[in-house]
């Protein structure tokens, strides 16, 4: 390979990653605009609850600023929503999972044997309604 092809395509890839991280700033940024509009909060207002300022809230909701996970957790609490939806629309997390089964088997918040007893139950609703957890959703 061409060294100048292989300076071409590590370009094209940095540039295509920097426009990726570009789009997820401003998803994030309109996410946090439209839950503030609905909260029906003034920027200044969701910024004072949050504990920011409200440029740097302005510029977050405009996609010019990448807020870090701080942030995220304090805007998340000022909107009453949770922080792993806000980190899943930045690029922090990875999508959530679709079968609830496995949502119940990694939640922290609950016992071995809580989750068990919760599957166990989840699962007899699904049989009993014709639908095994192994069916996907349609």
């Amino acid at each position: 390979m061409d060294p100048k092809d292989a300076t071409d395509t590590a370009t094209d890839a940095a540039a295509a990653a920097g426009h990726a991280a570009s789009r997820t700033v401003k998803e994030v940024g309109s996410f946090i605009r439209e839950q503030r509009k609905h909260a029906q909060l003034s920027l200044r207002n969701l910024a004072r609850l949050a504990d920011v300022s409200d440029p740097y809230l302005s510029q977050i909701e405009r996609g010019l600023r990448k807020p870090s996970a701080d942030v995220l957790q304090r805007v998340a609490g000022a909107l009453a929503i949770r922080a792993e939806t806000l980190y899943y629309k930045a690029g922090m997390l990875s999508e959530p999972s679709d079968d609830l089964a496995e949502r119940i088997r990694a939640e922290p918040a609950l016992t071995e044997s809580q989750k068990r007893a919760l599957v166990e139950i989840y699962e007899s609703f699904r049989a009993g309604s014709g639908r095994s957890t192994e069916q996907k959703q349609e």
